[in-house]
This record gives structure tokens, sequence and C-alpha cells, in this order.
């Protein structure tokens, strides 16, 4: 069955989100298979490696390549296109996403294949949140939509480069012609080449002879330096650091000269049919179950719920008991609300959590809000679903400490430790006493209790928390109004740096833009200087260029969250705006957005500082706000 929705303030009924991904094929039509394979002089593009030359004398790496197609046609060898509206693709290199496949599309003969990087204006300008999740325009996917600037990147190039330098001769004399070094500093480019009229059409001369009964491929390749020079050469140190297409700059009219250039046909692929993706089916279904309805707000983008796990009121209601039962631990002490604490937005106010006997953890808890648009779970995404994260805290030495056929065996012979006498907001399913074997045999199909099931409705509970409706939720469908102040914090947190262009913001849109605040990935955002004993992302991948990466954690509800960072280094937001700006610390993975400004720091003034703070403060979400003083409420941790 598929998971309902339900929209929350301002927002609408997600489910009819569903049928867009729904229909099928034409009859009698064909499929075509694309790949894109990314290149450098013709080679395959390597990622994070600094061994790529442009003609103005830097070396690059690229640490992204993300883009968006649209505008498929192919034409007819008789003359005439067969367009292919409503379809789209999007390719990322760091995520080796580079195929794709155009569906109904009349059969015959071909000697064309047009398309375009950038979308319509229509596509362009629409709402983002009524893609599906999968869908390549879904923003949660892509991470290509600038929510409250409206309209997509098109194409994201971004990365590092080291200007060569001629060395110093001891004799004061000028050096030799032609003598270089490349002991410059590495300095960050960001490249965003977006809006309307950047929009490029690609048209690359194929032979297809397309039939229901083939599915035949067009490889092609995508090369970055054809990009970069042809036929008009882009230099970081000369032309500039950073674009984001604003009208007349002169860095997107050069990227949008060379496109049509840069990609190539390489072969055609007589037959790609693959095997048929096997259908993902619930797992321990209960005989009897109770749909939970997920509230989320109108401009979230739709999450891609798990199709093995579907969110029931049975298991939402078993999975909260859980998050709060001491037996969880060792010894009964802790549970896994007692480090995620919803006052504190599901964080832990302390630096580092105490797990049992006080054993002190080495990271700060990350907020457990929004997590069903995540993909990857812990400050260093070791663990790939919630399900799995949900299950570790309780192994690991310094914080529960405990074995599961422990766990299972205490939960067999007890009651739940929380009591739900009432409802959630979403819920009808009340927990009155029941013992654990009950809870489990009407959330799954037996009272059996394992602990692939505990996870499951660890993770079932855990993604009904979620986060949508503050202060600049209610401002942006004008149901508040912000201050002024706030308002300069918005401009500048929205607004990119770029003196080139005369923008002066704060650049925090890069890493926490879109409707969640957060783009989910992991960045090195300048501490490792001060932390080169926890290498984050690094320690999972063991890539060196994922060095002092972190997960970038949401900024809504950032005001109930402190301390701040991944080891809770932080106290205060003020200290947060004053570290980007004078404290980044260079490294070689240092993000390109924060490597492409000054190595100062962003020159933020403190009036500017002062704004940013209240801005980030309108992001609070006042259910995770104590109740006023003398008031009773019964909202806690029982309301998602």
């Amino acid at each position: 069955m598929k998971n309902s929705f339900h929209p929350g303030p301002g927002a609408r009924r997600a489910c009819c989100l569903w049928l867009l991904a729904l229909g099928g094929a034409l009859a009698g039509a064909a499929e075509l298979r694309v790949e894109i394979s990314p290149a450098f002089e013709s080679v395959p593009l390597q990622l994070d490696s600094a061994r790529h030359p442009l003609p103005g004398g830097e070396t690059i790496a690229i640490t992204r390549l993300s883009y968006l197609l649209g505008g498929f046609a192919l034409e007819k060898t008789g003359g005439g296109w067969a367009e292919l509206p409503g379809q789209f693709a999007w390719l990322d290199a760091a995520r080796s996403r580079n195929q794709f496949t155009l569906e109904n599309i009349p059969a015959g003969e071909y000697r064309a294949f047009r398309f375009t990087v950038g979308l319509d204006s229509e596509t362009n300008k629409g709402d983002p949140a009524r893609h599906p999740a999968g869908h390549p325009l879904n923003p949660n996917l892509n991470g290509l939509h600038w929510t409250w600037q409206s309209g997509y990147i098109f194409l994201a190039l971004e990365g590092m480069f080291t200007e060569r330098r001629p060395p110093a001769r001891p004799d004061g004399k000028p050096p030799a012609p032609n003598a270089v070094s490349e002991n410059g500093a590495p300095r960050g480019f960001s490249y965003h080449f977006a809006r309307d009229p950047n929009r490029t059409v690609i048209t690359l001369p194929v032979q297809l002879n397309l039939s229901a009964a083939s599915a035949p491929g067009v490889k092609l390749a995508f090369d970055v330096a054809a990009l970069l020079n042809a036929p008009r050469r882009l230099s970081p140190a000369r032309d500039g650091e950073s674009t984001h297409s604003r009208a007349d700059d002169p860095i997107a009219a050069a990227l949008k000269a060379n496109l049509p250039g840069a990609f190539q046909v390489r072969q055609i692929v007589a037959d790609t049919r693959a095997a048929a993706a096997p259908v993902v089916k619930p797992l321990y279904l209960p005989a009897k179950f109770t749909p939970y309805r997920f509230t989320m707000s109108g401009v979230f983008p739709v999450p891609d719920l798990p199709k093995d796990n579907p969110l029931l009121e049975e298991r939402v209601a078993l999975g909260r008991a859980l998050f709060h039962e001491k037996q969880l631990s060792r010894d009964n002490s802790l549970a896994c609300a007692s480090c995620h604490v919803e006052a504190a937005a599901f964080t832990d106010p302390r630096r580092y959590s105490l797990g049992v006997e006080a054993r002190t953890g080495t990271r700060n808890a990350m907020p457990l809000f929004n997590l069903a648009w995540k993909n990857s779970f812990f400050w260093d995404g070791r663990a790939p679903s919630l399900r799995a994260q949900a299950l570790l805290p309780i192994q690991d030495h310094t914080e529960m400490d405990e074995k599961l056929e422990r766990v299972v065996e205490k939960l067999q012979s007890s009651k739940p430790e929380y009591f739900q006498t009432t409802p959630s907001q979403n819920s009808k399913f009340k927990i009155q006493n029941l013992d654990y074997p009950a809870l489990f045999a009407a959330a799954f199909d037996s009272p059996e209790i394992t602990p692939e099931k505990i996870g499951l409705a660890l993770e079932n509970f855990l993604l009904t928390l979620t986060s949508f409706d503050s202060k600049f939720d209610r401002a942006m469908r004008g149901a508040a109004e912000l201050t002024e102040l706030e308002k300069r914090g918005f401009e500048l947190f929205f607004t990119e740096s770029d003196p080139r262009r005369e923008q002066f913001g704060a650049d925090c849109f890069h890493c926490h833009g879109g409707a969640l605040f957060t783009d989910n990935q992991f960045h090195n955002n300048g501490l490792m200087a001060f932390s080169d004993e926890d290498t984050g992302r690094f320690k999972v991948t063991g890539n060196e260029s994922d060095r002092g990466k972190f997960s970038t954690p949401s900024l809504r509800n950032v005001a109930l969250t402190a301390p701040y960072m991944h080891d809770g280094r932080f106290a205060t937001l003020e200290e947060v705006t004053q570290h980007y700006h004078r404290g980044v610390q260079r490294s070689p993975t240092l993000d390109p957005n924060l490597a492409k400004h000054p190595r100062a720091g962003l020159p933020i003034g403190p009036e500017d500082q002062r704004a940013l703070v209240a801005f980030m403060k309108t992001l609070t979400d006042e259910k995770y706000l104590p109740p006023p003083a003398g008031e009773k409420t019964q909202r806690s941790s029982s309301t998602p």
C-alpha cells in the first residue's frame, strides 16, 4: 500500500503527487536509453583530483558536476521532430548518476537528438513541491533548486583551483620565460548556471531505428575541458570564482556559448534492455492496521518514504514507546529520549551526551526532525537507513552499551515504560498499559520481538517527527510579518558573496538553502584544523576528498539546538557567525563555496551578523517551545 499524506498549515494534500508517477507506456512506443559520461579532454573526469590544467595557467579539481536536462526531441529521417514533452533528466558525477531513459517515442528512424541544458520557463518557475519522490526535478533529490529565489540551477560546476606562479629568483631578477610552479594556495570556484535566458539547446547527429521490440542506447560525453575552453576561455583567477547567472554576467555568457560543443556522441548501442526492478513488498504487515497520516508542508519536496516499512498507527505508537524505553540500555538508565530532548528540538543541550556509567561521547547529538528527507544518518553518514541508525546507539559502548539479544529478552517480559494515554496529533492509536508482545502483534504480523522489528518501529516513529511551522513559514504565506532586522538577515542569508558583481551577502544558502534549510550533504566548513582527530566522512569512505566533511544539519529550530557543529564547539549563534566571518580554516577539502571567499573570511559586519542571528531565530517551530508559565499542555514527544 502507498503511504498517505496530509498537508500542514498553508499546504496542500501531497498524496495526489503520487499520481504523477503513474501511467503506462503508449502502445507501440519505443524507449531510448541515454548515458552521458563526464570527461576532461576526452578522458574520464576524475573528481577531487587536482590534475586538470586550464589554458589560463590554473590547475583545477572538480568536486561537483550536476545538471538538469529537458526539451528532448528526435529528428525524423524524413524530416520533422518528435517532441518528448514532460520528460526530464538529472545527472550528477559525484553520485555516478549518468543514465536515464526516454519513453513513449514513436517508432521510426531518426537522424538527430536534441535536448536542452536547463528547463523551459513554465517548469522552471513552477512549484517544485509537486514532483514525486524519485522524480529528477524533486529538489530533495537533485539539490538544484533556489527555493526562495524561484527557479532551478541548470548546471552546478564547483571545485578548487591553483594558480601557477613564477618562482622567485634569488638574484631578484625576473623569472625565466615559462618558468612556473604550483605553490599557490588552493582557492574555490562555484559556477551556477541558471535562469530562463540561459537555457541552451544541444543538437547532436545520431542514426537510430527505434521500435517497441528493442531498447537502443546513445552514449554521450560531457567534456568539462570544452565547457571551460571553447570558443570562450574561462579562467577562475581572471574571470572570477563564482557566478549565479545574473543578467549580463560574462561567466554565464561564456558557459552558454561553450555548452553546445561540450557534448559529443561516443557510441550507439543496439540493445540496452535490463532486468525489471524487483517489487518491494511491505515487511511483516499485520492482518489489521491503520495507515498513519503523514503531515508535511506544501512547500516541502515529497519525501521518499520506505516502501517496505509503511507508516502505520500501530508501528508509530510502538516506536514512540521504544524511543522512551530505558530498558534499551544496559543498566536501564537511558532511553533514546534521554539524549534527544524534544524541548531542544530532539537534540542534547549538552556538548556531549553521557552514556551508561556517565561515559562521555565525542560528538554532539543531532536533531531528529525532518529525517524523512535524509538518506544517510549520523554526522558521518555511516548508517544508510533510520532502522540501521536506531539500533547502533543501543550497542555502542559509550552510549547504551547493550546487546540486542538482551533488549529482546527484557521487552518480552515487561510493560512499556512510556505510556501514551491519548492519541498524538495525527494518530488514533492509544497505548494503555499493554505489554510489548501485544504492541508488536498490533504493529507486525505476530507478537515475536526481534531486533529487526525494533529498528522498523523506531524508524516509523522517527519519520513522523516533522517541523515546518515557524514564524518564517507563516511570513512566507502572509500570516506573519518579519521585522526589518529579520528581513535584512533573510536577504543576507540568501544572497551570494560576489564582489565582482557587487553582491555582498553571507552565502548561507549554498549548504542551508531550500525549504528544509539543508542540502543533507557532507561539507568541510573550515573546522578541520581544530578537530584532526575526528576526520568525519573520511572514517566511513576512506576517501581523502571526504576528510573533514560532516553532514549539514537543518537550520530549522537552530535557536533551540545549541551547542553547534559536530563537536558542539560553539555555544551561541553569534559564535557561529563569527566563525564564517573570521574563523574558517583552509584545507584541501574545504567546500568550494567557502574556499572562493577571501582568506580572511566573509566581511560580515556586527550589525549584519546580528541580522543573520535574528533571521535564524525565525526558523523556530513553536511546538518545540516550552509552554508559557502556568499553562498545562499535552504537547510532548507524544505529538510528532
